[in-house]
């Protein structure tokens, strides 16, 4: 087992991998740039190394300064939590040439999954139903406008190391797909390095539906249920819930054999989520594997009681995962809102300032992963959560009516937050019947005077 982890992140998955190593009777320790100086991972830490200024590529994206400060302090892993290096090959190939443990997949099993089209043709290999598209990248927009017209319109456009909806294009008509292409491909080279496409059909207006699995290095893997990820704005995620209202045990099983069997196509070990879209004939299609935890992670905690994190840590290290998960069952309805530092009336325009009081809700079944207190800077530099309010109750309608409580209880003052718009939602008939897809948000009425009476 490790002795030392070294956690390569900020925020509340900073914090709650800190947690995890406390609770294993780990040392751990934190990395910060100087905008993060009084933050509450840097606190609670066994140690911590300032490794620069705030812009990301000079602390959070440094590569150098992270494997420093793995050095000095002799850890002998890193955590890279979600975002800013948790899915870079380099990285993990750069903490194991360096004597590191790297607590996520290795560099060929990340470039394996993270290359969307070499993605595709892994699962297709394994059996795993896939979109129908082209095999490989595309050439170039002329093939792309050929594969479109032989596909059939709608069809969607892909950077294959896309990612956070960015590299993505919806085309329609014929006379889109060229600068469509262009576009697309650009803005992947601009953000990822990298501008090779591929095309799909279009699902209209499916459910996101993704697969919690869990491997250890012995070849055992397992599904721990589905998270429901269909309320979303601009491709990223708002509200998540476990499970969802559209997937029997059944299609549970079906969803959760296939996404196991394509992540032991790639001899995964460590925690994953495997992305599908559902239509609405119950067909489920492979769309992305992601390497790492997730931030929705904890409601797929609520509803099994595995500790996702703690389990991840220990199968990295070596250790085989108890019997029990193989026959996990999900027990009550767990629910997700991401509170961000965003102003709903203005378009989620980032609202970065100081939290003058701060108050979060309690009682049975209500979680807080929040790194954020009572005059705590929210830096113009990172993404804009504040927090993640997780509830769990044993139905879905009690659920949904704890977590309007819980909403109603925090109380954040200073920064424009989401909370009232989770509000909205919680309240609106659509999403409380569970039949919804991820088209919910284009006809969903924000009316903020309502909220304020």
């Amino acid at each position: 087992m490790y002795k030392k982890i070294l956690i390569a992140n900020r925020g509340e998955i900073a914090l709650r991998i800190i947690r995890a190593c406390h609770e294993l009777n780990l040392k751990s320790v934190a990395v910060y740039s100087t905008a993060d100086e009084y933050s509450l991972h840097v606190k609670f830490a066994d140690e911590a190394v300032c490794i620069g200024p705030p812009p990301s590529n000079e602390s959070y994206l440094n590569i150098p300064r992270i494997i420093a400060a793995g050095e000095i302090t002799n850890a002998d892993a890193i955590h890279p939590g979600y975002g800013f290096l948790a899915e870079n090959a380099e990285f993990s190939k750069i903490c194991k040439d360096n004597g590191f443990d790297f607590i996520g997949p290795n560099s060929d099993i990340i470039n394996a999954m993270g290359n969307k089209a070499q993605a595709k043709k892994t699962m297709v290999d394994a059996g795993v139903p896939v979109i129908p598209g082209n095999e490989g990248v595309l050439k170039d927009a002329e093939e792309a406008r050929q594969m479109a017209i032989e596909m059939g319109f709608p069809v969607m456009l892909k950077a294959s190391a896309g990612g956070g909806g960015r590299g993505m294009r919806l085309v329609r008509e014929e006379s889109e797909v060229v600068h469509a292409y262009n576009t697309a491909s650009a803005e992947s080279l601009a953000a990822f390095n990298n501008g090779e496409m591929y095309i799909e059909k279009f699902v209209e207006n499916p459910r996101h539906i993704e697969i919690q699995v869990l491997a250890d290095s012995f070849g055992n893997a397992v599904s721990l249920g589905e998270r429901e990820c269909s309320i979303q704005r601009r491709h990223q995620k708002l509200i998540e819930e476990s499970p969802s209202a559209a997937v029997d045990d059944d299609l549970r099983k079906r969803m959760g054999d296939a996404a196991v069997a394509g992540a032991k196509a790639v001899n995964y070990v460590g925690v994953g989520t495997v992305e599908f879209l559902l239509d609405k004939n119950k067909d489920f299609y492979f769309m992305e594997m992601n390497t790492r935890i997730q931030v929705e992670h904890p409601i797929t905690e609520m509803v099994t009681g595995v500790d996702l994190i703690k389990e991840q840590i220990q199968m990295h290290a070596g250790h085989k995962f108890p019997d029990y998960l193989y026959n996990m069952k999900l027990r009550g309805h767990s629910i997700e809102c991401r509170i961000n530092a965003e102003d709903p009336d203005k378009d989620f325009m980032p609202s970065p300032m100081s939290i003058i009081s701060y108050h979060m809700p309690g009682g049975k079944g209500v979680r807080v992963d929040s790194h954020a207190y009572a005059g705590y800077e929210i830096p113009s530099y990172y993404d804009s959560l504040i927090g993640k309010l997780i509830v769990h109750s044993p139905t879905r309608e009690d659920a949904i009516n704890l977590m309007e409580r819980a909403l109603e209880e925090t109380i954040i003052e200073g920064p424009k937050t989401t909370i009232p718009f989770h509000q909205a939602i919680m309240k609106d008939d659509t999403f409380r019947s569970g039949k919804f897809d991820t088209s919910f948000l284009e006809s969903f009425e924000y009316n903020k005077e309502e909220k304020e009476t």
